[in-house]
């Protein structure tokens, strides 16, 4: 399978598959693609032991990697063969403390695209729907 030839939906639903392997991000902080369909991803985190701050808790760096990730895959999904996006502006809101080897939900979908920018916003939930942080992002379309 030639990744070039594949929109950035069809990456991404062939890595929810086991087909196309998460970027190496994903072993630092476990992501791995749940579901993904045009402008909407979801991945499954659990942070653990690797994650934490000196204070004991989970690093806010690490839902704001998870949010950059998904609404980056947001983007990505809406994007045809060939092109690419970087992350150009991330603003994440922590609502709660993030739970230590707890399996959470990052889900993001497309607010706005354009030829050159596409705007997701991202969430990090729990299987009840509460809410533990929330992200907007503007991306830069590279063609």
């Amino acid at each position: 399978m030639n990744i070039k030839n594949l929109s950035g939906l069809q990456i991404m639903q062939e890595m929810c598959n086991g087909n196309i392997p998460m970027p190496s991000m994903a072993t630092t902080i476990p992501m791995s693609a749940s579901e993904a369909e045009l402008g909407h991803v979801t991945f499954i985190v659990k942070a653990d032991d690797r994650h934490l701050n000196p204070m004991g808790s989970v690093h806010g760096g690490f839902a704001a990697t998870v949010l950059d990730s998904v609404t980056g895959c947001a983007v990505f999904s809406m994007l045809e063969a060939g092109v690419s996006y970087t992350t150009i502006d991330l603003n994440v809101k922590m609502c709660r403390p993030v739970p230590l080897n707890t399996k959470l939900k990052a889900v993001a979908k497309i607010i706005n695209i354009s030829k050159s920018l596409g705007i997701a916003e991202g969430q990090l939930i729990d299987d009840e729907g509460k809410l533990y942080a929330h992200a907007t992002a503007t991306c830069m379309i590279i063609r």
